[in-house]
């Protein structure tokens, strides 16, 4: 485990492991930001990038693609930089079961240097770009937007940590994208029935497990920031803002404001994780009152678009992580879940199974967890045996033990998010269980006599090449 205190310590971490790029040449916001973290995305364990001299900006600095490999991710964990994804996986698991973790509560952070109250100008203050051609504007997408439920603002566990896309809209104001599963649209529909706006704050550069814990499916009464402390190892410290929010110490900029009581605008299109654009809804609004920064700022932010991107880093893992524990609660024989693929819209599970139809059982039971309402759309669940993690073993599993005419059951109009271009109409999908294990009693279907075994000392072999060919590669 390894506790950053802030972006900049984590980014140092990441060219020491020669996992950063620097870009000392002139490059203009558009296109040249979003189509170099795009390319980024084609190339294996690929780096972070860093720009420092971006036209049209005197100071501006910009992070991108932090997350954007299995090598980043580890390292995030304080991991070996190349830990497997099904080791990173556990290890996850592990640090998940620690919760809680505690706060460390201080008065004061480097984010408090600079604090801009009057004429606020968010096209002028930050060095934004438009990440896809056809987005309808500029968008914040990577920062951490906090919330206090009005109705119990003094409970820190239902505090809320989440990562939504925002559209800068004027110079002082911006909408958000909520849909009804995140925490943050419990907030607002209790402050709108108090008929009260809700104040949020927006932690931009952040140091790199608070943003993970932002993109994970936490339940309502878990914080994030206690998530965040059993992963570091190490209370995490917050500073609390006049409102009564908790912000990360280590944020580059702070932006506080408020979400507009009952005022809805019309918001996007924004090339999105299924790798469409998303069209345009009707979104709150958020009018901001103050900006606080550090001195020379480092603003990060995220390639969105036809997965792999950093997007995809993101909600791997915090997305497989909180799935497998809520299956183990109903059923224990569960090994592992993969949820890495375009934010879980695809989950395979392996398990043990109990008897003939179990493996249909789990699949229900995760399209029930708290991802699988508006998002798990296509379930594969495996034997035990089948590494979910391994595409190669889960198309094996599909291509033979999979029967459509009893393997595959399919649920209509179920809730989705509105982002993945399948539903008709929006927010309404089909979703669909294939049971790709092999048939036990009762079920009788099939002729599966004696499976293939590996040839004995497999294992041992595969470790010593494994460190031949990593030497080799040195």
């Amino acid at each position: 485990m390894r506790a950053y205190k802030d972006l900049r310590e984590f980014l140092s971490v990441l060219e020491e492991e020669r996992q950063m790029l620097r870009i000392h040449d002139q490059v203009f916001p558009e296109p040249d930001m979003a189509a170099a973290a795009c390319a980024l995305t084609r190339i294996e364990e690929s780096p972070a990038i860093y720009f420092d001299k971006i036209a049209g900006f005197d100071s501006a600095r910009v992070a991108m693609n932090v997350h954007g490999s299995w090598c980043n991710h580890a390292l995030a964990l304080g991991m070996e930089k190349d830990a497997p994804r099904r080791d990173q996986f556990f290890e996850f698991v592990r640090r998940f079961q620690l919760y809680p973790g505690t706060l460390e509560r201080v008065a004061s952070a480097p984010w408090q240097e600079t604090v801009v109250e009057k004429d606020i100008n968010l096209y002028e203050m930050l060095p934004l770009f438009r990440l896809n051609r056809g987005d309808g504007g500029y968008f914040i997408d990577k920062a951490c937007t906090i919330s206090r439920d009005p109705d119990d603002w003094n409970n820190d566990d239902v505090e809320n940590v989440g990562i939504y896309r925002l559209q800068v809209k004027g110079p002082n104001r911006l909408g958000i994208q909520t849909v009804p599963q995140h925490d943050i649209a419990i907030h607002m529909a209790h402050a709108e029935e108090r008929g009260e706006d809700l104040p949020v704050a927006l932690a931009l550069g952040n140091e790199p497990i608070i943003t993970l814990m932002g993109a994970t499916p936490l339940l309502y009464t878990q914080l994030e920031y206690k998530m965040a402390a059993v992963m570091q190892g190490a209370p995490y410290t917050v500073v609390k803002t006049a409102k009564g929010l908790d912000v990360p110490w280590g944020a580059e900029y702070v932006l506080e404001g408020r979400v507009l009581c009952g005022q809805r605008e019309t918001e996007g299109p924004f090339g999105e994780f299924p790798g469409y654009y998303s069209g345009c809804h009707k979104y709150p609004v958020i009018e901001i009152d103050r900006i606080s920064h550090r001195k020379d700022p480092i603003y990060d932010a995220v390639y969105v678009g036809r997965p792999w991107t950093e997007l995809d880093f993101l909600q791997a893992m915090t997305t497989s992580a909180p799935i497998f524990l809520q299956l183990k609660e109903t059923f224990p024989e569960v090994v592992a879940v993969n949820a890495l693929y375009t934010h879980g819209l695809v989950v395979v599970v392996s398990t043990k199974i109990r008897y003939g139809g179990f493996a249909k059982y789990i699949g229900l039971r995760v399209l029930s967890t708290t991802h699988g309402l508006g998002y798990a759309k296509v379930v594969i669940v495996v034997d035990e045996d089948v590494d979910p993690f391994d595409l190669n073993q889960v198309m094996w599993a599909i291509s033979v033990k999979v029967n459509p005419a009893g393997d595959i059951v399919t649920i209509p109009n179920l809730s989705e998010n509105l982002l993945d271009p399948a539903c008709s109409p929006g927010g309404i999908v089909t979703k669909m269980i294939i049971d790709a294990t092999t048939p036990v009693a009762p079920d009788r279907r099939g002729d599966y006599g004696e499976e293939l075994d590996k040839p004995e000392h497999t294992d041992q072999w595969q470790t010593k090449l494994q460190a031949l060919v990593k030497e080799m590669r040195k």
